[in-house]
């Protein structure tokens, strides 16, 4: 555990005078809750990113009539800022002008369908300017973050946290970083808080991730993913195809389906048929529903793991068309996907 831990942050560039590392949370969920347990009394306020605009169920979200959907929305009291209907990205004078109405104790940035790079710096000042903690999930972005191919949220983050399975290519975990004086409550509320005995097996394959993703292969890996999703993102607005914020600076793409007269469940499902993977998704300012909204989601970096580049992002936007928009049959375009991944085998 404690060579993980100095793994992190020797990995993201830390003092470990100024940064404390806990990586017992099995899963980022789990860790975001133990952070706002940590810093957070029970009915104090949070603000953080409206899951519809992309954010993320574990930062508290509640249905638009009021109701609780997950843990922490029911212990504390959650708002939520989100895109601009014009831009759908981020302003970040509105969000100041929401944190100063809502005046919360916590404020946090990060999701699973925001396609653009966070201005954590941005989000620091923001939260320093009512008195309020910041968290930084980057769950999503962590392995681009450390192949320094995005914003790093340090040093801005009061805490930041992350999944370990995603871009940062581990095992299913979660690590997180906290600011020195705030180690004592986030240990705390971690175990015996949330959890029992940690998982040591996955701290240690967590480890090992840690010294992949510091190595020349690693930061080509994320380079790769970055150039993969901009091309796959240019090919499908040449198809006609609405990708929301109009492009994309990560790993993933959100496509708004709503004009063309197919919704995001059932595009996914036919893409699925055809071998191509996605998922329904709700895009910013939703008018359909949580298990038929309106977009679908693209991520990158599994198949830029296995080696495709430019390439086959223009032949896989391509199969997305065909099968979308010309109703060619899934069973025709599955062979033909087949066909183009047994060149491109995954490794053991």
């Amino acid at each position: 555990e404690n060579e993980t831990n100095s793994r992190a942050l020797k990995l993201f560039g830390l003092s470990n005078k100024k940064w404390h590392v806990n990586c017992k949370a099995p899963s980022a969920s789990i860790a975001n809750l133990a952070v706002i347990s940590a810093l957070l009394e029970p009915g104090e306020k949070i603000l953080a990113m409206d899951l519809t605009h992309g954010g993320h169920l574990s930062h508290g979200w509640q249905t638009p009539s009021g109701k609780p959907v997950s843990l922490s929305s029911k212990i504390f009291d959650v708002s939520y800022y989100g895109v601009e209907k014009d831009t759908e990205i981020f302003d970040y004078d509105q969000i100041l002008k929401i944190a100063k109405k809502i005046k919360p104790k916590l404020i946090i940035s990060g999701g699973t369908a925001y396609s653009r790079d966070i201005n954590y710096k941005k989000m620091s000042s923001i939260a320093k300017q009512i008195g309020a903690f910041y968290l930084a999930d980057v769950a999503h972005e962590a392995g681009l973050i450390a192949g320094k191919v995005l914003r790093s949220p340090f040093p801005h983050a009061d805490v930041v946290t992350m999944s370990t399975q995603k871009t940062l290519r581990g095992p299913r975990g979660s690590i997180i970083i906290c600011r020195d004086e705030l180690t004592k409550q986030i240990d705390h509320s971690v175990f015996p808080g949330l959890t029992g005995g940690p998982f040591n097996n996955v701290i240690a394959a967590i480890g090992v991730c840690l010294t992949e993703a510091s190595t020349p292969a690693f930061k080509k890996y994320t380079n790769q993913i970055i150039k993969n999703t901009k091309i796959l993102s240019d090919e499908l607005k040449k198809y006609g195809f609405k990708i929301v914020s109009g492009g994309t600076d990560k790993h993933l793409i959100l496509i708004d389906l709503r004009d063309k007269n197919i919704n995001g469940a059932d595009a996914a499902k036919l893409l699925n048929q055809a071998g191509l993977v996605t998922n329904k998704n709700t895009v910013p300012f939703e008018t359909g529903t949580a298990t038929k909204p309106s977009g679908i989601r693209i991520g990158t970096p599994a198949i830029t793991t296995r080696g495709m580049r430019e390439k086959e992002m223009v032949q896989i936007a391509t199969w997305i068309y065909q099968v979308l928009i010309e109703n060619k049959n899934p069973a025709v375009i599955l062979r033909e996907v087949k066909a183009l991944t047994k060149k491109f085998p995954t490794k053991l």
